[in-house]
Protein backbone atom coordinates (compact mmCIF):
# COMPACT_ATOMS: atom_id res chain seq x y z
CA UNK A 1 0.00 0.00 0.00
CA UNK A 2 1.34 3.44 -0.91
CA UNK A 3 2.11 5.90 1.85
CA UNK A 4 0.64 9.26 2.76
CA UNK A 5 2.26 12.00 0.70
CA UNK A 6 4.55 14.58 2.29
CA UNK A 7 3.11 18.04 2.80
CA UNK A 8 3.84 21.40 4.41
CA UNK A 9 1.14 23.17 6.40
CA UNK A 10 1.27 26.78 7.59
CA UNK A 11 -1.63 28.90 8.78
CA UNK A 12 -0.26 32.29 9.84
CA UNK A 13 -3.62 34.09 10.05
CA UNK A 14 -4.34 35.46 13.54
CA UNK A 15 -7.99 34.90 14.39
CA UNK A 16 -9.91 37.06 16.85
CA UNK A 17 -13.02 34.98 17.52
CA UNK A 18 -16.04 36.11 19.52
CA UNK A 19 -18.27 39.08 20.27
CA UNK A 20 -15.81 41.06 22.40
CA UNK A 21 -12.84 41.27 20.05
CA UNK A 22 -13.47 44.57 18.25
CA UNK A 23 -11.23 46.40 20.67
CA UNK A 24 -8.24 44.67 19.10
CA UNK A 25 -8.81 46.09 15.63
CA UNK A 26 -6.77 49.25 16.15
CA UNK A 27 -3.66 47.55 17.49
CA UNK A 28 -3.81 44.77 14.89
CA UNK A 29 -4.13 47.15 11.95
CA UNK A 30 -1.49 49.49 13.38
CA UNK A 31 1.01 46.64 13.33
CA UNK A 32 0.68 46.54 9.55
CA UNK A 33 0.32 50.18 8.50
CA UNK A 34 -1.16 53.63 9.04
CA UNK A 35 -3.69 54.00 6.22
CA UNK A 36 -6.45 51.52 5.39
CA UNK A 37 -8.70 50.87 2.41
CA UNK A 38 -12.01 49.61 3.79
CA UNK A 39 -13.62 47.38 1.17
CA UNK A 40 -17.28 46.36 1.34
CA UNK A 41 -20.21 45.29 -0.81
CA UNK A 42 -23.67 46.73 -1.18
CA UNK A 43 -23.83 48.65 2.07
CA UNK A 44 -25.39 46.22 4.55
CA UNK A 45 -22.34 46.65 6.80
CA UNK A 46 -23.40 50.27 7.25
CA UNK A 47 -27.05 49.41 7.86
CA UNK A 48 -26.19 47.06 10.72
CA UNK A 49 -23.77 49.58 12.25
CA UNK A 50 -20.67 47.46 11.78
CA UNK A 51 -18.89 49.94 9.54
CA UNK A 52 -19.18 52.65 12.19
CA UNK A 53 -17.87 50.30 14.90
CA UNK A 54 -14.81 49.47 12.82
CA UNK A 55 -14.13 53.11 11.97
CA UNK A 56 -14.43 54.05 15.66
CA UNK A 57 -11.68 51.57 16.50
CA UNK A 58 -9.49 52.88 13.69
CA UNK A 59 -10.03 56.45 14.89
CA UNK A 60 -8.99 55.51 18.41
CA UNK A 61 -5.74 54.11 17.06
CA UNK A 62 -5.11 57.16 14.87
CA UNK A 63 -5.38 55.16 11.66
CA UNK A 64 -6.56 56.94 8.52
CA UNK A 65 -8.96 55.20 6.16
CA UNK A 66 -10.48 55.43 2.69
CA UNK A 67 -13.69 53.56 1.92
CA UNK A 68 -14.41 51.58 -1.23
CA UNK A 69 -17.87 50.07 -1.61
CA UNK A 70 -19.81 48.29 -4.30
CA UNK A 71 -18.06 44.92 -4.54
CA UNK A 72 -20.40 42.51 -6.37
CA UNK A 73 -21.58 39.09 -5.04
CA UNK A 74 -19.39 37.52 -7.75
CA UNK A 75 -16.60 40.14 -7.61
CA UNK A 76 -15.56 41.61 -10.95
CA UNK A 77 -12.17 42.52 -12.26
CA UNK A 78 -13.24 46.07 -13.19
CA UNK A 79 -14.07 46.70 -9.52
CA UNK A 80 -10.65 45.40 -8.52
CA UNK A 81 -8.98 47.65 -11.08
CA UNK A 82 -10.71 50.75 -9.68
CA UNK A 83 -9.74 49.85 -6.13
CA UNK A 84 -6.13 49.26 -7.13
CA UNK A 85 -5.99 52.79 -8.54
CA UNK A 86 -7.37 54.14 -5.26
CA UNK A 87 -4.67 52.26 -3.34
CA UNK A 88 -1.90 53.74 -5.45
CA UNK A 89 -3.33 57.25 -5.40
CA UNK A 90 -4.00 57.30 -1.66
CA UNK A 91 -0.88 55.47 -0.48
CA UNK A 92 -2.79 52.66 1.18
CA UNK A 93 -0.87 50.39 3.58
CA UNK A 94 -3.54 47.86 4.61
CA UNK A 95 -6.63 46.37 2.96
CA UNK A 96 -9.60 45.75 5.28
CA UNK A 97 -12.55 43.90 3.74
CA UNK A 98 -15.73 44.01 5.82
CA UNK A 99 -18.07 41.36 4.47
CA UNK A 100 -18.16 37.82 3.13
CA UNK A 101 -16.21 35.80 0.61
CA UNK A 102 -16.81 38.05 -2.39
CA UNK A 103 -15.54 41.14 -0.60
CA UNK A 104 -12.53 39.26 0.77
CA UNK A 105 -11.67 37.69 -2.60
CA UNK A 106 -11.78 41.11 -4.24
CA UNK A 107 -9.61 42.50 -1.43
CA UNK A 108 -7.00 39.80 -2.05
CA UNK A 109 -6.58 40.72 -5.71
CA UNK A 110 -6.66 44.42 -4.83
CA UNK A 111 -3.86 43.81 -2.34
CA UNK A 112 -1.79 42.04 -5.01
CA UNK A 113 -2.63 44.53 -7.76
CA UNK A 114 -1.52 47.46 -5.62
CA UNK A 115 2.01 46.06 -5.67
CA UNK A 116 2.46 45.75 -9.44
CA UNK A 117 2.38 47.98 -12.51
CA UNK A 118 0.32 45.64 -14.72
CA UNK A 119 -3.37 44.75 -15.00
CA UNK A 120 -4.36 42.51 -12.05
CA UNK A 121 -6.38 40.31 -14.43
CA UNK A 122 -3.03 38.96 -15.66
CA UNK A 123 -2.60 37.22 -12.30
CA UNK A 124 -5.41 34.87 -13.32
CA UNK A 125 -5.44 34.95 -17.13
CA UNK A 126 -1.67 34.49 -17.53
CA UNK A 127 -0.98 32.86 -14.14
CA UNK A 128 1.50 35.54 -13.20
CA UNK A 129 2.83 34.74 -9.72
CA UNK A 130 1.74 36.86 -6.78
CA UNK A 131 4.98 37.41 -4.88
CA UNK A 132 3.80 40.21 -2.59
CA UNK A 133 0.63 41.98 -1.54
CA UNK A 134 -0.56 44.62 0.88
CA UNK A 135 -1.46 43.10 4.27
CA UNK A 136 -5.12 42.15 4.68
CA UNK A 137 -7.16 42.34 7.90
CA UNK A 138 -10.67 40.87 7.60
CA UNK A 139 -13.89 41.63 9.45
CA UNK A 140 -16.16 38.74 8.52
CA UNK A 141 -19.95 38.96 8.16
CA UNK A 142 -20.91 35.69 6.40
CA UNK A 143 -20.03 32.08 7.23
CA UNK A 144 -19.45 30.47 3.85
CA UNK A 145 -16.35 30.64 1.68
CA UNK A 146 -13.61 30.51 4.32
CA UNK A 147 -11.73 33.26 2.45
CA UNK A 148 -10.88 34.86 5.78
CA UNK A 149 -8.31 32.15 6.51
CA UNK A 150 -7.08 30.87 3.15
CA UNK A 151 -4.69 31.90 0.39
CA UNK A 152 -7.16 31.57 -2.48
CA UNK A 153 -9.48 33.94 -4.32
CA UNK A 154 -11.83 33.88 -7.29
CA UNK A 155 -12.59 36.75 -9.66
CA UNK A 156 -15.03 37.18 -12.54
CA UNK A 157 -14.58 38.87 -15.90
CA UNK A 158 -17.98 39.48 -17.53
CA UNK A 159 -16.35 40.46 -20.83
CA UNK A 160 -14.77 37.03 -21.28
CA UNK A 161 -17.41 35.16 -19.22
CA UNK A 162 -14.65 33.70 -17.07
CA UNK A 163 -14.56 33.09 -13.33
CA UNK A 164 -11.02 32.09 -12.42
CA UNK A 165 -9.09 31.35 -9.27
CA UNK A 166 -5.77 32.70 -8.05
CA UNK A 167 -3.68 31.63 -5.08
CA UNK A 168 -0.63 32.78 -3.16
CA UNK A 169 0.53 32.79 0.46
CA UNK A 170 0.98 36.53 -0.01
CA UNK A 171 -2.80 37.11 -0.05
CA UNK A 172 -3.64 35.04 3.01
CA UNK A 173 -5.10 37.52 5.53
CA UNK A 174 -2.78 38.58 8.34
CA UNK A 175 -5.71 38.63 10.75
CA UNK A 176 -9.44 37.96 10.78
CA UNK A 177 -12.12 39.18 13.17
CA UNK A 178 -14.84 36.54 13.47
CA UNK A 179 -17.81 37.73 15.51
CA UNK A 180 -20.82 35.40 15.09
CA UNK A 181 -23.21 38.23 16.04
CA UNK A 182 -22.26 39.96 12.79
CA UNK A 183 -24.00 37.10 10.94
CA UNK A 184 -27.32 37.40 12.81
CA UNK A 185 -28.79 39.61 10.05
CA UNK A 186 -27.69 37.40 7.14
CA UNK A 187 -30.77 36.39 5.12
CA UNK A 188 -32.13 32.85 5.15
CA UNK A 189 -31.10 32.37 1.54
CA UNK A 190 -27.52 33.50 2.13
CA UNK A 191 -27.32 31.47 5.34
CA UNK A 192 -28.46 28.35 3.48
CA UNK A 193 -26.14 29.05 0.54
CA UNK A 194 -23.26 29.56 2.95
CA UNK A 195 -23.97 26.24 4.68
CA UNK A 196 -23.99 24.48 1.30
CA UNK A 197 -20.69 26.15 0.42
CA UNK A 198 -19.02 24.95 3.64
CA UNK A 199 -20.33 21.43 3.12
CA UNK A 200 -19.12 21.34 -0.49
CA UNK A 201 -15.64 22.56 0.48
CA UNK A 202 -15.27 19.58 2.78
CA UNK A 203 -16.65 17.15 0.18
CA UNK A 204 -14.07 18.25 -2.36
CA UNK A 205 -11.23 17.01 -0.14
CA UNK A 206 -13.09 14.13 1.52
CA UNK A 207 -14.04 12.24 -1.64
CA UNK A 208 -10.77 10.77 -2.81
CA UNK A 209 -9.25 7.30 -2.92
CA UNK A 210 -5.67 8.34 -2.16
CA UNK A 211 -3.97 7.05 0.99
CA UNK A 212 -4.74 9.55 3.71
CA UNK A 213 -4.97 10.26 7.37
CA UNK A 214 -7.81 8.61 9.27
CA UNK A 215 -7.85 11.60 11.61
CA UNK A 216 -8.50 13.95 8.68
CA UNK A 217 -11.48 11.88 7.52
CA UNK A 218 -12.83 12.02 11.08
CA UNK A 219 -12.23 15.77 11.17
CA UNK A 220 -14.01 16.33 7.87
CA UNK A 221 -16.93 14.13 8.90
CA UNK A 222 -17.21 16.26 12.02
CA UNK A 223 -17.27 19.45 9.97
CA UNK A 224 -20.03 18.10 7.75
CA UNK A 225 -22.06 16.94 10.77
CA UNK A 226 -21.65 20.42 12.25
CA UNK A 227 -23.13 22.03 9.14
CA UNK A 228 -25.97 19.48 9.05
CA UNK A 229 -26.80 20.17 12.71
CA UNK A 230 -26.46 23.94 12.86
CA UNK A 231 -27.49 25.05 9.35
CA UNK A 232 -31.21 24.45 9.95
CA UNK A 233 -30.98 25.95 13.46
CA UNK A 234 -29.48 29.17 12.08
CA UNK A 235 -32.32 29.33 9.55
CA UNK A 236 -34.98 28.89 12.24
CA UNK A 237 -33.25 31.05 14.87
CA UNK A 238 -31.11 33.70 13.12
CA UNK A 239 -29.75 35.07 16.40
CA UNK A 240 -28.76 31.69 17.84
CA UNK A 241 -25.15 32.38 18.84
CA UNK A 242 -24.17 28.73 19.16
CA UNK A 243 -25.39 27.92 15.66
CA UNK A 244 -23.81 30.97 14.06
CA UNK A 245 -20.51 30.42 15.89
CA UNK A 246 -20.26 26.79 14.84
CA UNK A 247 -21.00 27.61 11.21
CA UNK A 248 -18.50 30.46 11.21
CA UNK A 249 -15.65 28.39 12.64
CA UNK A 250 -16.51 25.41 10.42
CA UNK A 251 -16.35 27.67 7.35
CA UNK A 252 -12.81 28.77 8.19
CA UNK A 253 -11.51 25.26 8.77
CA UNK A 254 -13.23 23.76 5.74
CA UNK A 255 -10.83 25.43 3.32
CA UNK A 256 -7.74 26.72 5.14
CA UNK A 257 -5.67 23.80 3.82
CA UNK A 258 -5.81 21.61 6.91
CA UNK A 259 -8.12 19.01 5.37
CA UNK A 260 -5.89 18.34 2.35
CA UNK A 261 -3.10 16.55 4.20
CA UNK A 262 -1.06 15.89 1.05
CA UNK A 263 -4.10 14.98 -1.05
CA UNK A 264 -3.88 16.51 -4.53
CA UNK A 265 -7.51 15.86 -5.44
CA UNK A 266 -8.99 18.25 -8.01
CA UNK A 267 -12.04 20.18 -6.85
CA UNK A 268 -14.60 19.08 -9.44
CA UNK A 269 -17.79 20.70 -8.15
CA UNK A 270 -16.18 24.10 -7.80
CA UNK A 271 -14.73 23.93 -11.30
CA UNK A 272 -18.21 23.20 -12.65
CA UNK A 273 -20.01 25.79 -10.53
CA UNK A 274 -17.57 28.55 -11.42
CA UNK A 275 -18.73 28.28 -15.02
CA UNK A 276 -22.35 28.65 -13.91
CA UNK A 277 -21.43 31.80 -12.01
CA UNK A 278 -19.32 33.15 -14.85
CA UNK A 279 -22.22 33.11 -17.31
CA UNK A 280 -25.31 33.36 -15.10
CA UNK A 281 -23.99 35.16 -11.98
CA UNK A 282 -25.34 32.35 -9.78
CA UNK A 283 -24.94 32.58 -6.01
CA UNK A 284 -21.95 30.31 -5.40
CA UNK A 285 -23.38 28.20 -2.58
CA UNK A 286 -26.65 27.66 -4.42
CA UNK A 287 -24.81 26.52 -7.54
CA UNK A 288 -22.76 24.09 -5.46
CA UNK A 289 -25.89 22.71 -3.82
CA UNK A 290 -27.41 21.95 -7.21
CA UNK A 291 -24.22 20.45 -8.66
CA UNK A 292 -22.82 18.46 -5.72
CA UNK A 293 -25.37 15.62 -5.39
CA UNK A 294 -25.49 15.18 -9.19
CA UNK A 295 -21.70 14.99 -9.25
CA UNK A 296 -21.90 12.36 -6.50
CA UNK A 297 -24.46 10.31 -8.43
CA UNK A 298 -22.40 10.45 -11.61
CA UNK A 299 -19.09 9.69 -9.87
CA UNK A 300 -20.27 6.72 -7.78
CA UNK A 301 -18.75 3.41 -8.94
CA UNK A 302 -18.07 -0.01 -7.48
CA UNK A 303 -14.44 1.06 -7.04
CA UNK A 304 -15.21 4.12 -4.90
CA UNK A 305 -18.45 3.03 -3.23
CA UNK A 306 -16.59 2.37 0.01
CA UNK A 307 -15.85 6.08 0.40
CA UNK A 308 -19.47 7.06 -0.18
CA UNK A 309 -20.54 4.35 2.27
CA UNK A 310 -18.21 5.71 4.97
CA UNK A 311 -19.72 9.13 4.30
CA UNK A 312 -23.21 7.73 4.71
CA UNK A 313 -22.49 5.86 7.93
CA UNK A 314 -20.31 8.46 9.67
CA UNK A 315 -22.01 11.66 8.54
CA UNK A 316 -25.68 10.72 8.13
CA UNK A 317 -25.86 7.74 10.47
CA UNK A 318 -27.04 5.25 7.84
CA UNK A 319 -27.17 1.61 8.97
CA UNK A 320 -23.68 0.16 8.49
CA UNK A 321 -25.05 -3.36 8.07
CA UNK A 322 -26.65 -2.51 4.71
CA UNK A 323 -24.86 -3.39 1.45
CA UNK A 324 -22.11 -0.92 0.61
CA UNK A 325 -23.68 0.37 -2.61
CA UNK A 326 -27.06 0.81 -0.92
CA UNK A 327 -25.47 2.90 1.82
CA UNK A 328 -23.69 4.98 -0.81
CA UNK A 329 -26.90 5.73 -2.69
CA UNK A 330 -28.77 6.54 0.53
CA UNK A 331 -25.96 8.94 1.46
CA UNK A 332 -26.37 10.82 -1.81
CA UNK A 333 -30.13 10.98 -1.25
CA UNK A 334 -29.49 12.35 2.25
CA UNK A 335 -27.20 15.02 0.81
CA UNK A 336 -29.95 16.14 -1.59
CA UNK A 337 -32.48 16.15 1.25
CA UNK A 338 -30.19 18.34 3.33
CA UNK A 339 -29.61 20.90 0.58
CA UNK A 340 -33.10 21.08 -0.85
CA UNK A 341 -35.40 20.24 2.06
CA UNK A 342 -33.52 21.06 5.27
CA UNK A 343 -31.88 24.20 3.87
CA UNK A 344 -34.69 24.97 1.42
CA UNK A 345 -32.47 25.74 -1.57
CA UNK A 346 -33.72 25.47 -5.14
CA UNK A 347 -32.95 22.03 -6.52
CA UNK A 348 -32.63 22.44 -10.30
CA UNK A 349 -31.00 24.82 -12.75
CA UNK A 350 -34.34 25.41 -14.45
CA UNK A 351 -35.61 26.81 -11.13
CA UNK A 352 -33.12 29.67 -11.45
CA UNK A 353 -33.68 30.31 -15.15
CA UNK A 354 -30.90 28.21 -16.68
CA UNK A 355 -31.60 25.98 -19.69
CA UNK A 356 -29.45 23.84 -22.01
CA UNK A 357 -28.14 26.77 -24.06
CA UNK A 358 -24.64 27.02 -22.58
CA UNK A 359 -24.15 23.56 -21.09
CA UNK A 360 -21.54 22.49 -23.63
CA UNK A 361 -19.62 25.74 -23.35
CA UNK A 362 -19.55 25.47 -19.55
CA UNK A 363 -18.50 21.81 -19.71
CA UNK A 364 -15.58 22.55 -22.02
CA UNK A 365 -14.42 25.53 -19.98
CA UNK A 366 -14.52 23.57 -16.72
CA UNK A 367 -12.16 21.05 -18.34
CA UNK A 368 -9.90 23.67 -19.92
CA UNK A 369 -6.84 22.12 -18.25
CA UNK A 370 -7.49 18.60 -19.56
CA UNK A 371 -10.27 17.21 -17.40
CA UNK A 372 -11.12 17.04 -13.71
CA UNK A 373 -9.29 14.13 -12.04
CA UNK A 374 -11.28 13.89 -8.83
CA UNK A 375 -12.59 10.67 -7.31
CA UNK A 376 -13.59 9.89 -10.89
CA UNK A 377 -11.97 11.49 -13.94
CA UNK A 378 -14.40 13.86 -15.64
CA UNK A 379 -13.99 15.04 -19.22
CA UNK A 380 -16.16 17.60 -20.98
CA UNK A 381 -18.77 15.01 -21.99
CA UNK A 382 -19.07 13.89 -18.37
CA UNK A 383 -19.47 17.43 -17.08
CA UNK A 384 -22.09 18.17 -19.72
CA UNK A 385 -24.08 15.16 -18.57
CA UNK A 386 -23.82 16.23 -14.93
CA UNK A 387 -25.14 19.66 -15.88
CA UNK A 388 -27.99 18.05 -17.82
CA UNK A 389 -28.80 16.05 -14.70
CA UNK A 390 -28.98 19.34 -12.83
CA UNK A 391 -31.66 20.77 -15.11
Amino acid sequence: MSELKDFIYSIPTTVYFGKDQMGNIGSEVASHGKKVLIVYGGGSVKKIGLFDKVVAELDKAGIAYVEFGGVEPNPRIDTVRRAVEVCKKEGIDVIMPIGGGSTIDAAKLIAAGAKVDFDPWLFVSEYRPISEALPIVVVLTVAATGSEMDAIGVISNPETQDKLAFASPAVRPKAAFLDPTNTFTVSKFQTASGAADIFSHVCEDYFNMEPGLYMLDCFMEGLMKTVIKYGPIALAEPDNYEARANLMWAASWAINGFTKGGNNNTWCCHAIEHELSAIYDVTHGLGLAIVTPRWMEYSLTEENASKFASFGVNVFGIDASLPEMEIAKKAIEATSDFFFNKLGLQSHLKDIGIDETNLRVMAEKSCRYGGLPGIKLLLADDVEQILKNCL
